[in-house]
């Protein structure tokens, strides 16, 4: 959902140079919930904060055992295979 004009106005707005310059200091208050309007040449860019409360971590290792894979996947037959090796 797009931000309101007046929201985005609301932010602090921060030329791309002084947020490159001082990268470290604007990612320790972002982390502390601030969140930035990234401006070039007086046009709005970017908008940087803190990630939503919705977006969810990946779990390695979720599908274990729920994907099977055909025992023949990584074989060819034998026509494909003699097809190939015809063209080169």
């Amino acid at each position: 959902m797009p931000r309101s004009r007046q929201q985005t106005s609301s932010l602090r707005h921060v030329g791309v140079r002084e947020f490159r310059g001082n990268l470290t200091s604007f990612l320790k208050q972002v982390e502390d919930g601030q969140r930035f309007v990234l401006t070039s040449h007086h046009k709005v860019v970017a908008e940087i904060g803190p990630p939503s409360k919705d977006i969810v971590v990946r779990k390695p290792g979720a599908l274990r055992g729920k994907i099977n894979v055909a025992d023949d996947f990584g074989s060819l037959p034998a026509d494909v295979l003699s097809s190939m090796e015809d063209e080169a």
